[in-house]
């Protein structure tokens, strides 16, 4: 953050404390209510009326100047992780990966298995004895298939007296750990720091009287294929979704070669996303959203980072395909060691965010051009 660009402590503090309270809630894709619940009584306790779809999209509209464009502010609030898919007659459990999960990185983590609140068990994803393991096992990534979780269960029916069963969800073990400075590692950084971005933009959206209609979404689904945004693009059929996420941060030894996005460097904005592989999507922002966000980072002196790259999207890669085309852009905060156990944010980038998207939003009035023969 630039000298010149200063924010309320108060500020960074609330964001640490949303963001630190989501990431101990478990929420796999497909089962969120317990993330929904926590997030609907926070965006009520602003003032403002929640409504959730028939996906389970949480949704909270606040009312503006009807003659602006719309505004859909989004971001996701489901993890990645695992079902259970057998239960073996010792106790163990198999798993089917639900998400990008990264078999390289998964022997010997520890796991919650999702049962019902003060019911939750935990385990750990087996890693085979080291003292049993042959020459050619010790650099081979075991395939997902053949991982399983020791849960301490005795039995198959112990572990279905415990309350787990086929179609349990799994995820990472729930937790977080400051780091040095504003820097904090935990599970489900992605998406659970855009859930608290959210949350702190609408409260100081609140409080200003020039405004349009926006749409507050946290979306589900998204780690499974990005199928809950568009149910709630397709209810409330914005005229602008702006969509957050994490921003690939570069600075580490093995990502330099990718782009320039620093953490602790401010937020970012994504000028190209195109996943390679598998869905063959992706988002190229609208010129007005990107004039927009480039304007009001000059406006408040924040510095506003740029991400272009291949092998990740968004939900904004369906919702721009809404009714007639819906102007879109993804803007977000850095983050290192995506899909992980522990993936690392700065709060100072939230902090950020947050303020660039109370100055831009509030940009937007019955003038502001869609029209993209005014900017390209």
């Amino acid at each position: 953050m630039s000298e010149a660009a200063s924010f309320d402590s108060e500020e960074r503090e609330r964001i640490r404390s949303l963001l630190c309270d989501l990431m101990l809630i478990p929420g796999l894709s497909g089962y969120e209510g317990r993330v929904r619940k926590y997030l609907a009584a926070r965006m009520q306790e602003l003032g403002l009326v929640t409504r959730t779809d028939g996906l389970g999209n949480l949704i909270a509209t606040l009312d503006g100047d009807s003659d602006a464009p719309s505004v859909m502010l989004f971001t996701h609030m489901d993890q990645l992780g695992f079902i259970v898919r057998k239960i073996e007659p010792n106790g163990f459990l198999r798993i089917e990966r639900l998400g990008g999960v990264p078999e390289r990185a998964l022997a010997s983590q520890e796991v919650l298995i999702c049962v019902a609140p003060g019911r939750d068990r935990r385990g750990i994803i087996a890693n085979k004895s080291h003292h049993a393991t042959t020459p050619d096992e010790k650099y081979k990534v075991v395939p997902y298939q053949d991982l399983y979780i020791d849960a301490g269960f005795a039995s198959a029916g112990e572990a279905l007296a415990a309350g787990v069963d086929i179609g349990s969800p799994v995820v990472y073990r729930p937790h977080w750990l400051a780091l040095s400075g504003d820097r904090i590692a935990g599970t489900s950084v992605d998406d659970r720091a855009g859930c608290a971005v959210i949350v702190e933009a609408a409260r100081q959206i609140l409080d200003r009287p020039a405004r349009p209609t926006v749409h507050f979404v946290f979306s589900v689904q998204e780690e499974f294929n990005l199928r809950g945004a568009l149910t709630a693009a397709q209810l409330l059929q914005p005229d602008i979704a702006i969509q957050l996420d994490l921003l690939l941060a570069t600075d580490t030894p093995d990502m330099a070669y990718r782009g320039d996005v620093k953490l602790g460097g401010g937020p970012a904005m994504s000028m190209y996303s195109f996943h390679g592989r598998g869905t063959l999507n992706g988002t190229i922002p609208h010129p007005a959203l990107v004039s927009l966000f480039e304007q009001s980072a000059r406006s408040m002196d924040i510095p506003l980072q740029r991400s272009a790259h291949v092998g990740a999207l968004t939900d904004s890669s369906y919702v721009q395909l809404v009714g007639g085309g819906v102007a879109s852009i993804d803007v977000g905060f850095p983050m290192r060691y995506s899909h992980s156990s522990l993936e690392v944010c700065d709060l100072a980038d939230l902090e950020g965010l947050a303020a660039l998207l109370v100055e831009a939003i509030s940009r937007i009035d019955e003038s502001f051009s869609l029209d993209r023969d005014d900017y390209e």
